[in-house]
C-alpha cells in the first residue's frame, strides 16, 4: 500500500515559445528547460535556434513562420506529433517598426499587425485542443509602453495594446474550458530588438537614455528577469492567477 506521505510524479510539462532564437524568447525557453520542461523553441531562423538550444537537450528548435498561412497548423502539428500534447504556450515573436503618423509604410503596419497581433490569434486558436486537453496556460508578451503613450511607434505599442486585451477576453473566454491566460508586459530590456529595428549605435543609445530616464529603478532589464516572470505566472502553483498584465519594467509604468 502506498504510504500517505508518498506523492506522485509530476509530469514533464511541454512549452512551445515563439520568437526563441534571441533575446525573452530565449532567455524563456531556457528557463523553462532548466526547470525540467520539455521546450520546443519556434523562430523563423535556424542558426539562431540552434544557439538557444546549445548545451540544452530539453530544448527543440523549429524552425517556422508564425505568419505564414500555414504556419500555426505545420507548428501545432509538429508539437504534437512530437510530443502528444502542450501544456504551455508562449507568445513571445515580435516585431518593431517605427515611424510618425504621415510617414508609416502601408508594408511595414502590416508587418507588425501580422506577427505581434493576427499570429498569437491564430496560433493560440490552432493550439486550443491541445491546450485545453492539458488544462494548459497561455502566456502573452506585450510592452510596458504599451499602456502609454508612444510616439513614433504608435503601431507596435497599439499591437501590444491589443494582446493586452485579448489576454483579458481569452482569460473570460477560456476559464470554463480550464485553460488559463496570463501576460507579461516588459519595459526596457537588453535584447537585440533596436538592431533587428535597424537603428543605429547612436539612436540605439539616445534610446536607451530616454528609457534609463523613464525607468525609476534606474537600469536596463535582463531577459531572464521577464522569463522568470514567465515561469512565475505558468507555474502549476499559479493555478488561480488569469488574465492579468504583469509589468516587468522597473516601475516604468508607474513612474
Amino acid at each position: 500500500m502506498t504510504g500517505m506521505n508518498s506523492t506522485a510524479p509530476q509530469r514533464v510539462r511541454i512549452v512551445a515559445v515563439t520568437g526563441a532564437g534571441t533575446g525573452i524568447g530565449r532567455a524563456t525557453a531556457r528557463a523553462f528547460a532548466a526547470e525540467g520542461a520539455h521546450v520546443i523553441a519556434i523562430g523563423r531562423r535556424s542558426e539562431p535556434l540552434k544557439q538557444t538550444a546549445a548545451g540544452h537537450h530539453r530544448i527543440t528548435p523549429l524552425s517556422a513562420d508564425i505568419t505564414a498561412e500555414d504556419g500555426p497548423e505545420q507548428i501545432v502539428r509538429t508539437v504534437s506529433e512530437t510530443f502528444g500534447r502542450l501544456d504551455v504556450l508562449v507568445n513571445n515573436a515580435g516585431i518593431v517598426h517605427g515611424g510618425s503618423l504621415g510617414r508609416l509604410a502601408p508594408q511595414q503596419i502590416a508587418a507588425q499587425l501580422a506577427t505581434n497581433l493576427v499570429a498569437p490569434i491564430l496560433l493560440t486558436q490552432a493550439a486550443l485542443p491541445l491546450l485545453e486537453a492539458s488544462s494548459g496556460v497561455i502566456v502573452n508578451v506585450s510592452t510596458a509602453v504599451g499602456q502609454r503613450a508612444w510616439p513614433g511607434n504608435s503601431v507596435y505599442a497599439a499591437t501590444k495594446a491589443a494582446l493586452e486585451l485579448l489576454t483579458r477576453s481569452w482569460a473570460v473566454e477560456l476559464a470554463p474550458r480550464g485553460v488559463r491566460v496570463v501576460a507579461v508586459a516588459p519595459g526596457a530590456i537588453g535584447t537585440p530588438i533596436g538592431e533587428h529595428q535597424g537603428l543605429t549605435p547612436q539612436r540605439l543609445a539616445e534610446l536607451r537614455k530616454w528609457q534609463l530616464a523613464h525607468t525609476p529603478l534606474a537600469r536596463i532589464g535582463r531577459p531572464e528577469e521577464v522569463a522568470w516572470a514567465i515561469i512565475q505566472l505558468a507555474a502549476p502553483a499559479a493555478s488561480f492567477v488569469t488574465g492579468v498584465v504583469l509589468p516587468v519594467d522597473g516601475g516604468a509604468v508607474v513612474a
